[in-house]
């Protein structure tokens, strides 16, 4: 690269879904059928009839199936290398060089990523102009300019819109709903706790999206919720126990999914979007906001977890 284009970055582009249109138009939500964090585009592996039932599928072997000479387990438990070279002297029963990594090698469902349509309810609100908010681009980074002070707003009706919005992947919703969530927990904090009962189910679909910028979103957001009371009693933390259930399930999965880097440096880390280790600081930021009987319930739906405060 010249001198000249030393100093291009080269960006990802951003998401973009074919029913939101042009910046002139509404997202068309009515033909949107797909739902957030569904089954049905998940990719299924062949399922083995043995192992439900006595019956053993079998087939019928061609002869470049069957075992040659120099090939087989030789009696252990470990099979030898296979030797992909070509035979020096084919014929026409040996089959050709078998082709590696001929078809692409299917995931676990458990971590593949869900369908996430753009039909949340922070977009409707938002297009149709029921919410209070514009972006104020500034000379560093936007922010949110709030037509209506924040204390003055209902949190009962606004603040799940804005948890719905967590799983919007497209500008400029996310970024509207990450920081609205933000300055309203930052400004009226007190009055988040009687709302968290209606924060559960926005919470629960954006996770169970298995998007990994939505998942590390919703982390950050969790660990910003149960600590905005911190002048208070912690009732934020203990009023999120009894929702473990509908959390920390998908936090189970993704609890071991760390970068092994070796001894090598990540220059992400200012970043936090390493899955597993924002997935422990989030549980150790429940146990220790979430009164004495947080970790007995986060063990019961994580058993990896170890305690922060009894070790």
């Amino acid at each position: 690269m010249t001198g000249q284009n030393s100093d291009i970055k080269m960006r990802q582009k951003l998401p973009t879904f074919a029913e939101t249109g042009s910046c002139f138009d509404a997202t068309n939500i009515d033909k949107i059928k797909g739902r957030p964090g569904g089954h049905d585009e998940l990719p299924n592996k062949p399922l083995d009839v043995s192992a439900f039932s006595y019956s053993k599928s079998t087939h019928k072997k061609v002869p470049s199936k069957f075992m040659r000479k120099g090939t087989g387990a030789g009696g252990t438990l470990k099979p030898p290398k296979r030797n992909y070279a070509p035979p020096e002297f084919p014929d026409e029963n040996v089959s050709p060089k078998e082709k590696r990594h001929s078809q692409k090698a299917i995931d676990f469902s458990a971590f593949c990523q869900r369908p996430n349509p753009p039909n949340t309810e922070f977009r409707r609100f938002y297009e149709r102009g029921d919410l209070p908010v514009q972006i104020d681009h500034g000379g560093v980074h936007n922010r949110i300019a709030w037509k209506v002070a924040i204390d003055k707003l209902d949190f009962h009706h606004y603040l799940p819109i804005f948890f719905d919005g967590l799983r919007e992947i497209e500008e400029p919703y996310a970024f509207l709903s990450e920081q609205g969530v933000y300055d309203m927990m930052q400004v009226g904090s007190n009055k988040v706790l009687p709302v968290i009962p209606q924060l559960i189910i926005p919470i629960k679909t954006a996770l169970n999206t298995r998007n990994r910028s939505v998942i590390v979103k919703v982390l950050k957001v969790l660990q910003a919720l149960v600590k905005c009371d911190r002048n208070e009693q912690s009732l934020v933390g203990q009023a999120l126990v009894p929702y473990y259930r509908q959390i920390l399930p998908v936090l189970n999965i993704f609890i071991r999914q760390n970068d092994n880097l070796g001894d090598g440096i990540d220059y992400r880390q200012q970043k936090r979007v390493n899955l597993g280790e924002l997935i422990m600081e989030t549980l150790e930021e429940f146990e220790v906001h979430g009164g004495e009987d947080a970790f007995i319930n986060i063990k019961y739906q994580v058993p990896v977890y170890q305690s922060a405060i009894l070790n």
